[in-house]
Parts: C-alpha cells; sequence; structure tokens
C-alpha cells in the first residue's frame, strides 16, 4: 500500500508545481510592467536626490543627503508643507463629512432620486482644468459672481484668490465641489448594503433617527469613510493642477504646495536633485499616513 501511495503524491506535487509555475508566468508579465513603471522610478528618484546636477557644464555631483538637509531648512519648502498639510486635513475632512451628509439623504427611494444625484456628481466628471477656469471666472475681484452677490447684498467684495488670508480656503472650496461626489458615492454604496432590518429593529425599539446614524450607520460604515479618507488624502496631498491654474502658488506663496514646490525645482529651476529629495519627503509621509489608514482598516475589519 505505502509504495502505491508514493507515486500519487509525487504526481500530486508535480501538478501542483505545474500549476504553481503557470501561476507565476502568468503574473509575470504583469509584475514586470508594475516594477517597470513604479519600483525603477522609485529608485531612479532615490539615486537622483544624492547628486548635485549642472545643466550648463552638463555634470552631477555625488553630495549624499545634503539635499535632504538644505530643503528641509529652507522657509519656502516648509511653508509648503505646512499649506499641503493643511489643504489636505480640510479637504479631505470635509469631503468625506459632507459625503456622509449626502449619502444619508438620499438614502431609500423618493422622487427625482437619479435626476438629483446626476447633478450632485456632475462636477466630478469633469476635467480639473475646466473647472478651475469656471472658478477662476466665479472668484473674479471685478466680474466674479460671487463679488456681485455680495454688491447685491450692500457687503464688500472678496480678494478670493489674491487675499492670503482665504486664498488657499478658496482652492479648498474647488476641490471640495469636484471631490465631494467620489466621497458620497463610496459611503452610499455601503450605505445600501447595510440590511434595513437593522434599522426597522432598532426603530421599533423605540431609537431615534440620530441614535440609529449614531450607533448603527457611522460604526457599520466606519470601514468605507476610512478607506475614502485615505484615498482623498492621498490625492490632496499631491495637489498641484487646482494651484497651478487657479493660483500660481501665489499671493506670495500662501497656496503653493510641495508639489508645485517639486515642479518649480524640476522644471523651471532644473535642479533635479533637489526635486527628488522633496519627492522622496512626500513619499515617505503619504507612506506613512497610507500605513496608518491601512492598520485602522484592518482593525476595523478583525472587530
Amino acid at each position: 500500500m505505502t509504495s502505491g501511495l508514493a507515486p500519487a503524491r509525487r504526481l500530486r506535487r508535480l501538478n501542483m508545481a505545474k500549476k504553481a509555475s503557470f501561476f507565476y508566468l502568468a503574473l509575470a508579465p504583469a509584475f514586470i510592467i508594475v516594477a517597470f513603471l513604479t519600483v525603477y522610478p522609485l529608485i531612479n528618484v532615490l539615486y537622483d536626490s544624492l547628486f548635485r546636477y549642472d545643466f550648463i557644464r552638463d555634470t552631477r555631483e555625488f553630495i549624499g543627503v545634503t539635499n535632504f538637509v538644505r530643503i528641509a531648512g529652507e522657509s519656502l519648502f516648509q511653508r509648503s508643507f505646512r499649506n499641503t498639510v493643511a489643504f489636505t486635513a480640510s479637504a479631505s475632512i470635509l469631503e468625506v463629512g459632507l459625503g456622509v451628509i449626502l449619502a444619508l439623504l438620499f438614502y431609500g427611494e423618493f422622487r427625482g432620486k437619479r435626476v438629483a444625484m446626476t447633478i450632485i456628481i456632475f462636477p466630478m466628471m469633469i476635467s480639473t482644468m475646466v473647472i478651475s477656469a469656471i472658478w477662476q471666472m466665479m472668484y473674479h475681484y471685478e466680474i466674479g459672481v460671487l463679488n456681485y452677490l455680495l454688491r447685491m447684498a450692500g457687503l464688500y467684495p472678496v480678494g478670493w484668490l489674491i487675499d492670503t488670508r482665504i486664498a488657499l480656503s478658496s482652492v479648498v472650496l474647488v476641490d471640495i465641489w469636484q471631490w465631494t461626489p467620489f466621497a458620497f458615492l463610496i459611503i452610499q454604496a455601503g450605505l445600501n448594503s447595510i440590511p434595513r432590518e437593522y434599522f426597522e429593529s432598532a426603530s421599533i425599539d423605540g431609537a431615534s433617527y440620530t441614535q440609529i446614524v449614531r450607533r448603527i450607520t457611522l460604526p457599520i460604515l466606519r470601514s468605507q469613510i476610512i478607506l475614502v479618507l485615505m484615498l482623498r488624502t492621498i490625492d490632496t496631498f499631491r495637489l498641484f493642477d487646482k494651484v497651478y491654474a487657479l493660483t500660481g502658488g501665489g499671493p506670495a506663496n500662501a497656496t503653493r504646495t510641495v508639489s508645485y514646490f517639486i515642479y518649480d525645482e524640476g522644471f523651471r529651476y532644473f535642479n533635479f536633485g533637489r526635486a527628488s529629495a522633496a519627492s522622496v519627503y512626500v513619499l515617505l509621509f503619504v507612506s506613512v499616513l497610507a500605513v496608518f489608514y491601512i492598520r485602522s482598516m484592518f482593525k476595523e475589519g478583525k472587530q
């Protein structure tokens, strides 16, 4: 009996090895493409950050971590980083909060729901540059519709994009208008997946709407909320296009972000070493945030 089982075991092992080989061979092209598009650029950026480039003489000099030390101590980079963190925190939290509110308002069926949802998600489908052009006209100090309404109300016009105190908040408002629908769609999908029996049982037991939302709806939606927060945090931290189109980093660097700092260093001044070092800082910060969010999601999944 033992001698008969040995060939069968070897045959099963051989079949398993063949399946594993086929699996790895099937994944190999995708893995090579991903490695070429992600791992290679990452290594290249890390390598470039250790050099000082001189494009006039076509030379480069190895300087180690000098680029990291210098830009970390520069006031412009520090302000860019603070602006980015402020933008990311305010935009992400407000977008997710408004997305939750909209999802709760649109829960269930009512007349005109599809039309209303189409209107709400419409900004997400428009190009960012087009949105920026529209809002730039609305923000215009002289002919913008917002200041026109303020004058109609007997109030003074506001320098939405030229006042250092509110310029960053004005850019945040544009991002909220464009990307709140994204948070709304994901959270609404999670809300629709909750069995209605939960809400009906709680209502029968005498729970108010507020209690149902606080003690049933939001705890169940926690994973979706964390997911949307992570996606919006990563995306907003890379903010460049709205700043480029609306303010150009001004006024007085009030809206300059880390991505805009990298753009200036790399593509205006051709300091690729400094631009690469700043990119590494962004990568490290976003990676820490992503790990925090992912750990929170897995922790929530185990409960």
